[in-house]
């Protein structure tokens, strides 16, 4: 990455090598609602492998991660069925910024400010290499989805559907 895209540090990238692992930094241009088609063509990536990192809550407003394929969308009932709640919806986009700590568009699963429950589709565990948010709009890091599980101790589970 050329230095006029650098990213400077953000709480993601913090967590990350406080934890000694390895990544790859990726700047894209953001565009408002371009979502992971948009960046995973910025970048030259086939988009199942970009992951959302979606604020979401129970039906006790209790907040959780869901980590997603960025052409698939979450099928809330299967989710909550699957980790034993009534219901589970998103959070209004202050509630998942005040959970998480970071800007919706550049939400990363590592360095929340809040700890939360963090789900991950079992399929994203079987990539190679997965492009997920760095904790700012238009910035994505590129790892092993081992560290979801191994490192962040996030729970697989199914409940992708397919992007409309």
């Amino acid at each position: 990455m050329s230095a006029s895209r650098h990213v400077s540090e953000t709480p993601a990238t913090q967590w990350l090598r406080r934890q000694k692992l390895a990544f790859s930094e990726h700047a894209y241009d953001y565009v408002e609602h371009g979502g992971t088609a948009e960046s995973a063509r910025q970048l030259q990536v086939d988009e199942h492998h970009v992951v959302k990192t979606l604020v979401m809550q129970d039906e006790q407003k209790k907040p959780l991660i869901v980590l997603m394929h960025g052409d698939r969308k979450v099928s809330t009932k299967q989710l909550a069925r699957q980790i034993g709640r009534k219901s589970i919806e998103p959070c209004d986009v202050e509630v998942a910024q005040r959970h998480s700590g970071y800007q919706v568009g550049g939400t990363s699963p590592f360095g929340l400010r809040k700890a939360m429950p963090i789900y991950v589709e079992a399929s994203i565990l079987d990539l190679p290499k997965i492009y997920i948010n760095g904790g700012r709009r238009g910035f994505l890091l590129g790892l092993s989805p081992q560290v979801l599980s191994e490192v962040l101790l996030a729970k697989p589970v199914h409940c992708a559907l397919a992007d409309e």
